[in-house]
């Protein structure tokens, strides 16, 4: 670290406390108003720079991230001891900030090699996919995937693999539920996804969700490249195995011819996800991101930011940058949504941040939810979605989910999403096939420790090594590298057979 960096950071003028950018012992000068720790801060926590009366909300990016339970003097370390969760009134100002940003001319357009499907869309990996409409078929699914293991593809070199895509409902259900409709939406989201040069459906027969209601309700029919099947119509596991396994086959000729050509940038879309968050998530990774996707964005792509949880206590500053009113209303709805949803289900809205959060530093979901927004970058919202549901529109959009990130990431992944980018300040080692996930540490210690996972380390940004716009260039380039073939590290390890999990939501019957 530079000798010339202080000992904390403080984010805004108006802010109270600073973050200890490395480990401070009491005693020690935190280089801000002559503030010395009466304590000692654990990196990435907080210091208070001012005193803060008993009440009195606690301030960082220059927003309020929850109030004082007690005196807290300058020097203290502020945490959940003395910093509580508190209602207050936010300004949603519909459409405030909305800005006339003008596209880059197509000269000056970024590109990448991907996938031109028949549908037009485009795709950064070539996978075949293994369905299930029920976790009953789940068995049958991962056999016929088994069977593509090793060197069983090695006739096909343009294939990137065959996966199965299992979970755990499809029955149990009641077919008129919302849960229903989210399964449904999230399984069709994946059959017709771009990174699929082939699709095969497995159901058991008896099941809730049945094949032929899905096929009818989105009017899907059977082709070369989409397939289904029941176990019950095949005459049990093993002649469905052989069945399913003898499809796939059949695919992979035409799987193979693909190959990838030069296509704009504008025909990305990337997942904006956040996992194991600490204090430095909204400083460094989060906010470089941001940068990428306002990069992403002038080329004409899209970015899916997610995990309604996650913004609560933020959405203002997102309603501030919707295109129109019915946009940023359409984001309060799903806040509130939330409100009676965690209500009704015996919850809160502050169960979250997790214990891992915690201990790097992250008091409050509005001190969580404040960093996390900043992977949205500074354009403007562009729509908001339900789970799973298509997004249409061009350039920064919202779409509808839970917090936990594998049933976060599969709703966008149904959504369009070709790529994930992945921020982590604890280091989480997800995969999420079929599109390739790129993690970005938020501090260099843990980067160091978990290089094997970590793609691009941005706790340079706090150690005076580079800047936040610096890092959105670096991780823009390594989004158009992983959308052209090169694997991310979560790819290289293996993960994303497991991390397919639809929004649950519903009782189970």
């Amino acid at each position: 670290m530079s000798a010339a960096m202080p000992s904390a950071l403080r984010l805004n003028d108006q802010d109270n406390v600073a973050v200890a950018i490395r480990a401070l012992e009491a005693g020690q000068d935190t280089g801000i108003d002559g503030v010395v720790c009466s304590a000692a801060i654990p990196a990435g926590h907080k210091v208070a720079v001012k005193a803060v009366a008993v009440g009195e909300a606690v301030r960082k990016y220059g927003q309020i991230i929850g109030f004082a339970g007690a005196a807290i003097a300058p020097g203290e370390h502020v945490h959940t001891h003395n910093c509580t969760m508190g209602d207050f009134n936010r300004d949603y100002a519909f459409g405030a900030d909305v800005r006339n940003i003008q596209p880059l001319p197509d000269d000056q357009c970024r590109t990448f090699k991907g996938y031109r499907r028949a549908d037009g869309r485009v795709g950064t990996r070539n996978y075949i996919g293994v369905l299930t409409s029920v976790n009953c078929s789940a068995t049958v699914a991962r056999y016929i995937a088994d069977a593509f293991r090793g060197e069983a593809l090695a006739e096909y070199p343009n294939v990137d693999g065959v996966s199965a895509f299992v979970h755990g409902t499809g029955c149990g259900m009641s077919s008129d539920a919302y849960g229903y409709a989210l399964l449904q939406r999230t399984l069709w989201g994946y059959a017709r996804h771009p990174n699929f040069a082939g699709v095969l459906l497995v159901g058991l027969g008896c099941e809730v969700n049945q094949i032929s209601f899905l096929k009818e309700a989105y009017g899907i029919e059977d082709g070369p490249t989409f397939q289904t099947m029941t176990i019950q119509e095949s005459g049990g596991t093993r002649a469905a195995v052989e069945a399913g396994i003898a499809c796939i086959r059949d695919m992979l000729p035409a799987a193979n011819a693909v190959e990838r050509v030069n296509v704009p940038a504008s025909e990305l879309t990337i997942a904006l996800q956040c996992g194991g968050s600490d204090g430095y998530s909204g400083i460094t990774a989060n906010p470089s991101l941001g940068a990428a996707v306002d990069r992403l964005v002038a080329n004409g792509g899209t970015a899916i930011l997610s995990e309604t949880p996650e913004i609560y206590g933020a959405e203002h500053l997102l309603t501030r940058r919707a295109v129109d009113q019915a946009v940023g209303e359409k984001l309060v709805e799903r806040i509130k949504w939330w409100e009676d949803y965690t209500t009704r289900t015996g919850g809160e809205m502050n169960a979250n941040p997790s214990p891992g959060n915690k201990a790097g530093g992250l008091t409050t979901i509005l001190e969580k939810s404040l960093g996390a927004a900043a992977k949205g970058g500074t354009t403007n919202l562009a729509g908001v979605y339900e789970y799973a549901e298509p997004v249409t529109a061009k350039g920064f959009v919202f779409m509808d989910s839970p917090g936990y990130d594998p049933a976060s990431i599969t709703g966008q992944v149904a959504s369009g999403a070709t790529v994930v980018c992945f921020t982590t300040g604890r280091g989480s080692v997800f995969g999420y096939k079929p599109a390739p996930s790129i993690k970005l540490a938020t501090n260099s210690a843990m980067y160091a420790r978990m290089a094997d996972d970590m793609d691009i380390n941005c706790g340079g940004i706090v150690d005076g090594e580079a800047t936040v716009d610096e890092k959105g260039g670096e991780i823009f380039d390594t989004i158009l590298d992983v959308a052209s073939g090169t694997p991310s590290k979560s790819e290289a390890l293996g993960f994303g057979d497991n991390e397919f999990v639809p929004w649950q939501v519903g009782p189970v019957m």
